[in-house]
């Protein structure tokens, strides 16, 4: 995929800011549920450059910083001129030394790597919390709430001057609003997705495990309690769900996210009378901006119809930004890539297609669909 690199110069007075709430404790974990990791997931190398990273900085990008300055010869190294070729991949959530090795990576994986170039070159660098309606993900009937974050970059500690960076194509980042995060949030969300990859994937227990790190990392991340609740759903852990939703919601009260699942596990254990009034502010609440709704893909499905294929897979691609684990937005792109004759970008998105498969029938789908595509491959 050609990278969607959105770049802003600008000076950076205040950023948006509110008191944070009180931590919650650690009563909301239940270990004995799960089986024991070993090793514990771990971030104290999230940010750490490998020997191959700093041959890079010093061969690649540091013969630029004269004629460029510090922040475009960082970023036209990385992403612009340089030979990385990086390519997305929305199936794990990688530290910066994985997304280098891989040449590939989600959007958080990308604003992690480049901060760790950023840091070693002593460049100040703000990680910023975009604030507004967030992308989501469907996994049945729960929702996980998928946040973006950006970086900045500044060249010395006498510039005024800031370089936002941006990944997800369209991002308008002059209208963006945001809040300033450290690196404990970063990491706290980096392990969050970790977390939310492995449930995907079935992994119950590692996904705990995740966000038992997430939470040593930032207590008050909010986001870790919605999926922890997904998590002790998919144990069949109905209190403990409804108790770690419970902490979500008291630290986003307004979250109809958040109030959708609850009202799901409130529905599960027979309160319906509980679990209207959740799913009523659930429901009133104004529809995100990617919600997996019937007519999301309407435009690249037409650009299909018309044969208009390059645009079909522009629509599509700029959609992983926002959702790479939505099922049906890998099928499309299957489709699209088959009838550009991409027979391998095709199994790739069927298999995704297939791992994020929502319930029983739509994963049988798509995994029929794979196993034909295959067979005709061996055929030919």
């Amino acid at each position: 995929m050609k990278w969607c690199l959105s770049l802003l110069l600008c000076l950076l007075l205040s950023g948006c800011a509110s008191p944070p709430a009180p931590p919650p404790g650690d009563a909301v974990f239940r270990d004995a549920l799960f089986a024991p990791a070993d090793p514990l997931p771990d971030v104290s190398a999230l940010f750490d450059l490998t020997p191959a990273m700093k041959r890079y900085l010093t061969e690649q990008i540091e013969p630029q910083v004269r004629r460029k300055g510090a922040p475009m010869a960082l970023l036209d190294a990385l992403y612009t001129q340089g030979d990385l070729r990086l390519e997305y991949d929305a199936g794990r959530t990688r530290t910066a030394a994985e997304a280098f090795d891989a040449r590939m990576g989600n959007c958080l994986s990308l604003v992690i790597m480049t901060a760790a170039f950023a840091q070693e070159m002593n460049l100040r660098v703000r990680f910023q919390d975009v604030l507004g309606a967030p992308a989501l993900e469907q996994n049945g009937a729960f929702t996980f709430v998928v946040g973006h974050v950006n970086l900045a970059m500044s060249g010395g500690l006498g510039s005024a001057d800031w370089l936002i960076v941006d990944f997800v194509p369209g991002e308008d980042l002059r209208r963006q609003h945001w809040r300033i995060i450290d690196q404990r949030r970063v990491a706290a969300m980096y392990m969050n997705n970790r977390a939310a990859e492995e449930l995907a994937q079935g992994r119950v227990d590692q996904a705990y495990w995740w966000l038992r790190g997430a939470y040593a990392q930032d207590p008050r991340f909010p986001s870790l309690y919605n999926t922890l609740g997904v998590v002790y759903r998919h144990r069949g852990a109905l209190a403990e769900a409804e108790q770690a939703l419970q902490t979500a919601r008291a630290l986003q009260p307004d979250d109809e996210h958040v109030a959708s699942n609850l009202a799901g596990v409130l529905r599960l254990q027979g309160r319906e009378v509980v679990a209207l009034p959740v799913a009523t502010t659930a429901t009133t609440a104004p529809a995100p901006r990617a919600l997996a709704a019937n007519g999301r893909f309407d435009p690249a499905r037409a650009a299909l119809d018309a044969g208009q294929l390059k645009q079909a897979l522009r629509l599509l691609q700029n959609e992983l930004g926002l959702t790479p684990r939505n099922a049906e937005l890998h099928y499309w792109l299957a489709v699209t890539a088959a009838r550009l004759g991409d027979a391998a970008g095709a199994r790739r998105h069927l298999q995704l297609a297939t791992e994020y498969s929502a319930d029983g029938e739509q994963h049988a789908l798509y995994a029929g669909k794979l196993k034909r595509l295959q067979q005709q491959t061996h055929t030919q």
